[in-house]
């Protein structure tokens, strides 16, 4: 176990300073695997690819640093499918994605996309890939497994549930760990099962990790068993991508539905990205959406694995123009062609900001993002833009308040009418003992997260929330 040696730095500098190669090839890519990226569309390879994927290839342990949308996930699977290639054998690699420590599976839909991916990347070579997220059917997951594919994309909870009880599976012979949002795995909460499921795994293995922030995590590798690592960071601690043009717009708390379906009704035939703080506000925005005519539909943690799968397909295929959701979308889901990001509620945490904008210009596309800001908020705005070294624009696009104004009648009767269907249809929202156990559950996780709000909001998360709520009372 060590940490990273300063000498194996792959940095921004660097990367200005030398010129990338233009091509997989170049790379050292196999010729299958090459045409595997061409039929994605992969034109050329991103920063992170070309300077992760060459480490790899070596037989590097790699740690990536990248913002969100810079191709992490093809960086780290192409050395394993190259990899494979060589030495085929089941359960080769296995790939962990994260789950959050109050709503388990919210981040499951990720290890899905990883999946999709690397399926299609390994078309060419028969690579064979299983999913084993929790809130699926364990049996089903276990027929997956005793099908001995070449990789697995799990969350830890669910990977050691099989490793238990599943007969016959083991990854005493891998190859191949990757921590895909390694901030997160990293993380002291699942410090007991990751342990678990390293004493699981040889020592002689290859090992990445791959995140778009680890800020003080980085201290934590060494339980990761990373052997002489080489670091390749692209773009600064806190970074958005070039191509975002990141606006915000201010107004007044009590009508901020009201410019929410005002910036629906510019953007119409856009695909836009709504985030919210709570459930109860992404069932409720959605609904109302849908009342005022808009093709909205929800995402959060209270709807079912299938649920969220159905969503999510239904935006990615143009289904719905609008989805207005929690931050389980927020880390790492791919979602083509995203033209507008809407912070509805403002994050708390810097972290989170980068990952809810990085939903939109991925890949080298232009995307916009708009927060809006009320007179709660302007601290909190204060704390994000020093955080990425931006000041943000004002929207152009709602200066006129008169105008936005003429909408509020309409959309007072559709609040109306939304909180009486989700009262009738028991959605988005929880009573009595439930919601007890989910605001100390909360509170639990901001005490777990308070070493990186330091450093990234210059205060505690949970001080900051509850100055905002005084105010809002």
């Amino acid at each position: 176990m060590s940490s990273p040696d300063p000498k194996n730095e792959v940095g921004v500098e660097e990367e200005e300073e030398e010129k990338l190669a233009s091509t997989f090839k170049e790379l050292g890519v196999i010729d299958p695997l090459c045409e595997a990226c061409e039929k994605l569309n992969f034109a050329h390879p991103t920063p992170i690819q070309a300077n992760a994927i060459p480490e790899a290839l070596q037989g590097r342990d790699v740690i990536g640093l990248a913002q969100t949308g810079s191709g992490k996930t093809a960086a780290f699977s192409i050395p394993i499918l190259q990899a494979l290639w060589d030495n085929p054998k089941p359960y080769f690699a296995c790939i962990l994605a994260p789950t959050r420590y109050v709503r388990p599976a919210n981040l499951s839909e990720l290890s899905y996309q990883i999946s999709q991916q690397i399926e299609a990347l390994g078309a060419t070579i028969g690579a064979r890939c299983a999913t084993i997220v929790g809130g699926m059917d364990m049996m089903t997951q276990a027929i997956a497994l005793s099908k001995r594919p070449h990789v697995i994309v799990a969350t830890p909870g669910r990977l050691q549930d099989h490793l238990e009880n599943t007969k016959g599976f083991s990854l005493r012979g891998l190859k191949y760990l990757v921590m895909d949002e390694a901030d997160r795995l990293l993380d002291l909460d699942f410090g007991p099962i990751i342990d678990k499921l390293l004493q699981n795994m040889p020592k002689e293995r290859r090992t990445m990790l791959f995140s778009a922030t680890m800020t003080t995590k980085v201290a934590k590798l060494q339980r990761a068993s990373l052997r002489n690592p080489v670091r390749v960071e692209i773009g600064t601690k806190y970074s958005t991508a070039s191509t975002l043009h990141q606006y915000y717009l201010f107004m007044p708390f009590a009508h901020k539905d009201t410019y929410l379906v005002h910036l629906a009704n510019e953007q119409a035939g856009h695909s836009v990205i709504v985030f919210t703080r709570t459930v109860h506000d992404a069932q409720r925005l959605a609904v109302l959406l849908r009342l005022l005519g808009f093709s909205a539909i929800p995402l959060h943690g209270q709807l079912s694995q299938t649920a969220r799968l159905g969503a999510l397909n239904k935006f990615k295929s143009g289904g719905r123009s609008i989805m207005v959701c929690t931050d389980v979308a927020a880390r790492g889901l791919d979602i083509p062609a995203v033209d507008l990001v809407v912070n509805f509620d403002i994050p708390t945490h810097s972290k989170d900001y980068i990952h809810r904008v990085g939903r939109t210009a991925r890949a080298g596309r232009q995307g916009r993002s708009v927060t809006l800001v009320t007179q709660y908020d302007v601290e909190l705005l204060q704390r994000i833009e020093a955080a990425i070294g931006k000041k943000l624009e004002e929207f152009p696009g709602a200066k006129d308040r008169e105008m936005v104004m003429l909408l509020s009648e309409r959309v007072g009767e559709a609040q109306r009418a939304a909180i009486r269907e989700i009262q009738e249809k028991g959605l988005g929202g929880a009573s009595g003992a439930g919601r007890r156990k989910r605001k100390q559950a909360q509170q639990l996780e901001d005490e777990r997260d308070r070493d990186d709000d330091v450093v990234e909001a210059g205060a505690y998360r949970s001080k900051a929330k509850s100055g905002i709520s005084k105010r809002r009372k």
